[in-house]
């Protein structure tokens, strides 16, 4: 197959590359955009680890070509706070020890960056219904769900007039 000119908006910078149309949305972003944060996991779309986000919402990067996203908003980790100042959700899963070898957090932040918008109160069975979709093998989940609920608590005290 022969290469063609892709271009990809990124975190809100355009990124252009050469590749060929079956390349994964995952692999631009490690080996073209030159963005680690995104996971390779299971590769089946199972695992969440390669969680981004599409136009604000969740996909899964190993699903999708990066071909079929010129034109659409890509977020990756790496727009989501700073080491300096981390986002809400990224505070509350620091401090709720919701992460541990962190391999699965990348997925998590993203996933939730976007869920925790249209669903302000969610119920912890809500958390854990949304969290299915990303797998964690070192945490029981517990102190993932706990950080997801500090986070959309401060979230809501946060902006009390969006209530």
């Amino acid at each position: 197959m022969s290469e063609q000119r892709i271009t990809l908006t990124v975190n809100g910078r355009n990124i252009e590359f050469e590749a060929e149309p079956r390349k994964l949305l995952l692999d631009a972003l490690r080996e073209d955009c030159h963005l680690s944060g995104t996971h390779a996991g299971c590769e089946h779309g199972v695992c969440g680890a390669c969680t981004v986000l599409v136009d604000g919402r969740p996909t899964r990067s190993c699903l999708c070509f990066a071909i079929q996203m010129e034109g659409h908003e890509v977020q990756t980790i790496e727009s989501v706070g700073m080491p300096q100042k981390l986002s809400v959700l990224q505070q509350a899963l620091h401090e709720c020890h919701g992460l541990q070898c962190g391999f699965c957090t990348p997925g998590i932040v993203m996933t939730f960056e976007a869920y925790l918008k249209d669903h302000p109160e969610p119920t912890e069975a809500d958390i854990r219904e949304a969290l299915s979709g990303n797998l964690c093998r070192c945490t029981g989940y517990q102190n993932i769900v706990a950080a997801i609920a500090l986070a959309a608590r401060r979230m809501r005290e946060a902006s009390p007039h969006d209530q």
